[in-house]
């Protein structure tokens, strides 16, 4: 069954990064850098995340393993919200905002200097700045279209068969890896790192990966524990949406200035650490799936 399990995933994970990666360094062929001004090009680059919800429909038309959309081996496409897994669901929805915005508080108390920003850009929200992160987080979930295509594979296909092969612990881990490799093309032209900073782009690649293990975990549990995709596809959207409000209050520039993108980088990301450390707890000691 292992055996099985290893060569569907392989064929997997070999039309997620072929199709994916197609799309990313043809975009990056045509010009594209990250954060450039470039809207038809970004729209480009996004249909690159709608690449392992489509890998993970064909590689079950190929390995002949059925399009079920619930149940045991399926698609997990179901919504389920009994026996309080509706708890779940706003965990999922709730917890980025949380982490970032706690995030964002660690680095203004090492780098007091950095706070003192507005909500000014944004004049509708100006009297009433909350509703910067709510809005956020709502057109979020409503648009979280991109998001289900990444989560559609990763934590649809790729997880559980990793979770059969090698068991929970190490399947956080290998696929963390393979999520931030897919990552890489972009990674390369300043996806989240930028591209002046020392060791580029392999140190950004391997932090990178570093995100995907700690974030991938959080969305493991929420899918494990909900057997469905959409939890993790709500809480993948408002991560990227970072809903924070203290982001638009910080000057940036100033804690790059002091601390430089690592330190900025890591600080950032205690707190969603700490969630996956403890998520993971919770998981190993119910012994729910896998060792």
């Amino acid at each position: 069954m292992k055996n099985k399990d290893v060569k569907n995933l392989i064929i997997y994970l070999a039309l997620s990064f072929g199709m994916t990666w197609i799309i990313f360094f043809g975009a990056i062929a045509g010009g594209f850098r990250w954060g450039a001004s470039n809207g038809f090009m970004e729209s480009f680059v996004a249909l690159g995340m709608l690449m392992p919800l489509i890998a993970h429909l064909f590689t079950r038309m190929i390995t002949k393993e059925g399009l079920q959309l619930t149940g045991e081996d399926s698609m997990m496409l179901g919504i389920d919200l009994k026996n309080k897994k509706w708890i779940i669901y706003l965990f999922a929805i709730f917890i980025p905002y949380i982490y970032q915005e706690l995030g964002n508080v660690l680095l203004i108390a090492i780098v007091p200097e950095s706070f003192g920003g507005t909500a000014e850009n944004l004049p509708v929200f100006q009297d009433k700045p909350y509703l910067i992160s709510l809005v956020s987080i709502s057109s979020a979930v409503v648009t979280s279209f991109a998001a289900l295509g990444e989560e559609g594979g990763w934590r649809g296909y790729m997880m559980p068969k990793l979770i059969k092969i090698m068991g929970l612990n190490k399947a956080i881990i290998v696929g963390g890896i393979i999520w931030g490799l897919w990552h890489a093309p972009l990674t390369c032209i300043g996806h989240n790192f930028g591209t002046d900073y020392p060791g580029f782009p392999y140190v950004g690649i391997l932090l990178m990966c570093c995100s995907c293990i700690f974030v991938g975990s959080i969305l493991t549990f929420v899918t494990v524990k909900t057997k469905s995709i959409w939890p993790a596809t709500f809480m993948h959207a408002v991560n990227n949406a970072s809903s924070s409000i203290l982001d638009k209050m910080l000057d940036e520039e100033v804690i790059l200035d002091q601390l430089g993108i690592f330190s900025y980088w890591l600080i950032s990301l205690v707190p969603m650490l700490i969630v996956a450390v403890v998520v993971m707890v919770i998981l190993n000691r119910k012994n729910q799936i896998g060792k």
